[in-house]
């Protein structure tokens, strides 16, 4: 059982590794929210994640006979890095097995740990199967992700830090992949202050904790669909799922696009990078009521390759119109193109490319197709910028200028 005493424990013996993230009063989001908003960056953990918590202490209970076996375990990553960590700490062997999709640098800093990585399945369910059959075959001891109630008490550790710093704490939103943060958070959390709410977050596209509570039994969805990698999981831990049906008050299920903009949020804002999975229980701020409530949002982890966080910045500045593409017709004959963007130039709006199709019309003497990228402020911009162009007669016939992003 997940006891008050043992997390008590789990918080003295995981405190000589894990650094004390601390709470960040966020003033932006307090503002846009309309409540008392603290973040609690796990993204600023030793290994980039929350998981070294739950990992250092669930090999810290295992016999010396145990860890001689060597350790076995499937992640999606931030899992991986934390027994990676552990296993080196305690300086027994450690294989780790890894979605396929697991991004690059999740994959090498585990390896920089001094762990074998086995790169297996789509999706993390299928790496888990392959794990267990692995440590079944080579007599190793697995240690599980989430579904483990010491995993989970290593995790609560979590709970014990942000309630030490803020005890009158209302809201705790911690994200949701498999349950065993979920797990120690919320039970914890109910154990010190049972008025205290506590809401898990999910993918849209990997609701298996919301599908699970409504059907009242563990679920397991058809196929996952979420840039949040970390927390695209399949089936929740049937060990840990009581404590969840016990603790959890509610959950939010956040679409990926609201990912895409809480990711230039937090750059902008808080100059902090937290992967999809850790911006969960950010993004899950704006479903909240604006009722002044002390709320503290846990950004679970920041592992996040380049090229991810590339195409997430590009999407984002494309959803908030800060990049955008108009497709307008103009005639074919010297001089248009640099009247177009001479006006573009006058409405301050920065030209990134211009593509000149002059084969959308039979006739290209009447009209040649015109695809302009360009940067805008935002909204109000870009829509001023399509309106001039539409007024000096640069749009399709019978249309106005067409937004192709």
């Amino acid at each position: 059982m997940i006891t008050r005493e043992k997390c008590e424990e789990a918080y003295e013996i995981v405190s000589k590794v894990a650094r004390n993230t601390g709470l960040v009063e966020s003033e932006y989001f307090s503002n846009l929210t309309g409540n008392k908003v603290y973040l609690k960056p796990e993204n600023m953990q030793l290994t980039g994640a929350y998981k070294i918590r739950g990992a250092y202490y669930k090999i810290s209970q295992l016999s010396e006979e145990d860890r001689e076996k060597g350790l076995v375990t499937a992640s999606a990553g931030n899992h991986a890095q934390g027994v990676a960590y552990a296993a080196k700490a305690y300086g027994v062997k450690a294989t780790i097995v890894m979605p396929t999709t697991t991004p690059l640098i999740k994959v090498n800093r585990t390896k920089s740990y001094g762990a074998e990585v086995i790169l297996y399945g789509d999706v993390y369910d299928e790496s888990c199967q392959y794990a267990l059959k692995l440590a079944e075959e080579q007599g190793s001891t697995f240690v599980h992700p989430f579904d483990d109630l010491e995993v989970a008490t290593g995790q609560s550790t979590v709970a014990m830090e942000i309630l030490k710093e803020q005890p009158f704490v209302d809201i705790i939103l911690v994200p949701i992949g498999g349950g065993g943060l979920a797990t120690g958070v919320a039970t914890l959390a109910k154990m010190l202050n049972p008025a205290i709410k506590v809401i898990g977050v999910e993918p849209a596209g990997a609701a298996c904790m919301k599908a699970s509570l409504e059907k009242g039994e563990v679920t397991t969805l058809e196929g996952v669909n979420t840039i949040a990698d970390g927390t695209a999981v399949k089936t929740p831990g049937e060990k840990i799922f009581p404590y969840i049906q016990e603790n959890i008050d509610e959950i939010i299920t956040v679409e990926d696009s609201e990912l895409i903009v809480t990711f230039l949020d937090m750059i902008e804002n808080h100059k902090m990078i937290a992967e999809n999975s850790g911006l969960l229980t950010v993004a899950a701020l704006k479903h909240l009521k604006p009722e002044g409530k002390k709320v503290a949002a846990i950004i679970s982890g920041g592992n996040m390759d380049v090229i991810t966080l590339s195409s997430v910045v590009q999407n984002g500045l494309i959803a908030r119109s800060r990049i955008f593409t108009v497709s307008v017709l103009l005639p074919d004959k010297p001089g248009e193109l640099v009247k177009v963007s001479q006006l573009i130039a006058e409405l301050q709006g920065n030209v990134i490319e211009l593509e000149h199709n002059q084969f959308v019309s039979l006739n290209r003497n009447a009209a040649v197709e015109l695809k302009i990228t360009m940067e805008a402020f935002g909204p109000e911009h870009k829509e001023k910028i399509m309106k001039t162009l539409a007024e000096k007669g640069y749009r399709p016939k019978d249309k106005s200028p067409k937004a192709v992003l």
